[in-house]
């Protein structure tokens, strides 16, 4: 269950292929055979720096436009996948989230509509979905112990739970789960308290570590709702929770299972519209101190991620009312993927990514901030292309190839 992603590098012709093993393959000259490969395999364990060094070069080869697309994850609430097919075409977005509206009666119907959603299977989008279990769950035929339960058993049966969770999830062709809820909260009547893992920083913790484990190679688990929903009481669906919890009261409490989950390997930390006025006045979602802090602090390396935007355009507020400024600001302050669910349309998507373009030649968000983002999430991309299938490397696929 702690095995992490990995390369095979073959080399062919002027180029290479990267294949879908955990290793590096170096063949012997001459080897043609399927026998012949599997006899010239030499076990060595692969790197990151493959995978940084594969989404640098295809980063560097794409216009500021497929950039900017490449970090909004949009939605259309349809199980046609004609048009599903045809949004992801036109737009160029580098993910999509799979709601209830997009979740048709079979499993084999989901893997069409994923099968859909995915125009380029050498680089797939990041298929994500809200499967948590239980009070949150997208797949019905999820039968999977949720955290209400899972917060009195063993650590172990998170482990279990959400290792068979991520076997469905991938089944479905479906490559990112935003299913691990680190939030903590002892008391039960706080909007959270259902889908916590845990009631104390150090039971959510150990769950939450188990919870990650379990998912493994079979989906990029999601950490949320950083720094922490079980702190701030209300529903961030429609206002903006707050709590004056100071940053030492944090470090020691709310902070310990997204530091677990962090150093058990989660790829993904989903930011919420969250309130902690003693550490930024702005919600967590788009503060440039808290991507300080997870990063800096806590040692995230991996994708920030912003909740459903339009979560903040429902809180009323007039600064975020302008879901493409909002958009722009969140990747400023360092959310290296943009979500919008809610207001969203069609057309959410093509804006959004006009919007980042617009700002990008104007200055006000720097290119060196869009190509870091850029790269995390191009990384992350090849890295599930690697799971499940082959990859033609950027030299390749571009001109200078």
């Amino acid at each position: 269950m702690t095995r992490r992603r990995g390369l095979v590098t073959a080399a062919v012709g002027c180029g290479a292929i990267l294949l879908t093993t955990g290793m590096a393959w170096h063949p012997a000259s001459g080897a043609t055979s399927e026998s012949e490969v599997s006899d010239a395999l030499a076990v060595e364990a692969a790197t990151p720096d493959l995978l940084r060094t594969e989404a640098e070069a295809r980063v560097a080869a794409m216009s500021t436009r497929e950039k900017a697309a490449s970090l909004v994850m949009g939605h259309l609430p349809t199980t046609d996948p004609a048009a599903l097919r045809a949004y992801m075409e036109s737009s160029g977005i580098g993910g999509f989230i799979l709601m209830g509206a997009n979740i048709p009666a079979t499993e084999g119907e989901l893997r069409g509509i994923t099968d859909a959603l995915t125009v380029d299977s050498v680089f797939p989008p990041l298929l994500a979905i809200d499967q948590e279990g239980g009070d949150v769950s997208r797949i019905p035929w999820d039968d999977f112990p949720s955290a209400l339960a899972l917060k009195d058993l063993p650590a172990a049966e998170s482990e279990l739970a959400f290792a068979g969770r991520a076997a469905l999830i991938q089944r479905a062709g479906i490559g990112v789960n935003f299913g691990i809820v680190a939030d903590v909260t002892a008391d039960s009547g706080m909007f959270i308290y259902r889908r916590a893992l845990g009631t104390s920083p150090p039971a959510s913790a150990e769950r939450v570590s188990a919870a990650v484990l379990g998912e493994g190679d079979s989906a990029a688990s999601t950490l949320k709702h950083f720094p922490g929903h079980g702190a701030a009481p209300g529903d961030s669906h429609s206002t903006i929770p707050s709590t004056p919890m100071s940053k030492e009261q944090w470090m020691s409490a709310d902070a310990v299972p997204f530091t677990a989950g962090i150093e058990a390997g989660a790829p993904l930390l989903m930011y919420g519209h969250l309130d902690y006025p003693a550490i930024d006045a702005a919600p967590a979602s788009m503060s440039a101190e808290w991507h300080r802090i997870a990063r800096e602090e806590l040692g995230f390396e991996g994708i920030s991620i912003t909740d459903d935007l339009g979560m903040l355009q429902a809180s009323g507020l007039p600064e975020y009312q302008d879901p493409v400024a909002t958009a722009v600001a969140a990747i400023a302050a360092g959310n290296d993927m943009v979500l919008t669910v809610v207001f969203s349309n069609a057309e959410t998507a093509p804006r959004t990514v006009d919007g980042i373009v617009a700002a990008v030649v104007s200055g006000a968000l720097s290119g060196t901030r869009l190509d870091d983002a850029a790269i995390r999430i191009t990384k992350l991309r090849l890295d599930l292309a690697a799971a499940g299938r082959g990859l033609v490397p950027c030299a390749e696929c571009s001109p200078a190839g």
